[in-house]
């Protein structure tokens, strides 16, 4: 039986303090500004960085939920077929407390990247659970 290849991550410049956390743990984290990313500086807009983090095969952690909820972004995210874990919630957390969450998560974010294979899809990540949500 072949080994199953881990995903490689990109996280948004709405959590680049969670981004450069975990890019120091993990050398399959990329985020804008990244020296090994250099077609996604940072300020990279979103309709921009989205098709090159999808046909990179990248997976998204992000906090901003407007990226399947404005029009502009909807589009590329559904027509580049990006995979996004969004970190859910009532309140803001900062970039320890999102990196708990995260390194929570970590292995089951995985297992669903692998059972779900291709996007577009949308997982929201709570303190309690990961659920879907549609697109």
């Amino acid at each position: 039986m072949a080994a199953q290849v881990a995903p490689n991550w990109f996280v948004d410049e709405t959590s680049l303090g969670l981004a450069k956390m975990l890019a120091i743990a993990r050398d399959d984290v990329l985020h804008p500004g990244h020296h090994d990313l250099p077609l996604v500086p940072t300020g990279t807009l979103d309709p921009v960085w989205m098709p090159i983090v999808a046909g990179m095969g990248l997976v998204v952690i992000s906090r901003d939920k407007r990226i399947r909820t404005k029009p502009a972004e909807l589009a590329t995210f559904t027509s580049a077929g990006l995979r996004v874990f969004w970190i859910a919630g009532k309140r803001d957390l900062n970039n320890w407390e999102t990196l708990k969450l995260i390194v929570k998560w970590w292995d089951r974010m995985e297992q669903i990247v692998r059972d779900r294979g291709p996007g577009p899809w949308f997982q929201a990540i709570h303190d309690t659970r990961i659920r879907e949500l549609t697109v």
